[in-house]
């Protein structure tokens, strides 16, 4: 008899912490994933350097125990490094997606898609992105939201009905492209 592997929540705790695991995958442009690696550059080259030179001359200006500075540079530092080890993680993690291989016949993610309210014959374009890149204002849609969870993997001229904080929206799917850029 086979004993199971992951009985026992050691087991279980030594998997997740040592095998990566699907779900921390992140999805990405290559303009979305250059702006993480930019920010991330920004923060070890010029934001790590500067805060190191605050508590320098923090320390500089005598009794640690009292310096207010100091304590507030140090306090900085620790923040800055948790957004830094954070955004390498994110980096690690990022998988690129090839949006010339994605199937325009279904709503996918970076699918511009066309929807009507059956209800008001209201349209509204939206172009489903990563969480990270949606913006509404420009139309951008996140891939986890109620509306682009209900309208992935949906034809043109399907109806949807898509729960929302305001109740139940029925929405007929007008068109789907890909701008491939």
């Amino acid at each position: 008899m086979l004993k199971d592997p992951f009985k026992g929540s050691f087991s279980l705790l030594y998997f997740k912490q040592n095998h990566q695991i699907m779900s921390d995958f992140k999805y990405y442009t290559s303009d979305g994933l250059e702006k993480l690696k930019e920010e991330l550059s920004r923060l070890t080259t010029v934001e790590r350097p500067s805060i190191s030179r605050q508590i320098a001359e923090a320390r500089d200006k005598g009794d640690l125990s009292e310096n207010a500075e100091y304590a507030a540079a140090k306090e900085a530092q620790s923040l800055l490094e948790l957004k830094i080890s954070k955004l390498q993680e994110v980096v690690g993690n990022a998988r690129l997606i090839d949006e010339r291989k994605l199937d325009n016949s279904k709503v996918l993610i970076f699918s511009t898609v066309k929807i009507q309210n059956v209800q008001n014959g209201s349209t509204v374009i939206y172009t489903l992105v990563p969480e990270n890149e949606a913006n509404i204002k420009s139309g951008k849609l996140s891939v986890s939201s109620p509306i682009a969870k209900g309208l992935l993997g949906k034809s043109i001229n399907d109806t949807v009905e898509i729960t929302v904080p305001a109740g139940k929206i029925s929405f007929k799917i007008i068109d789907i492209s890909r701008q491939i850029g």
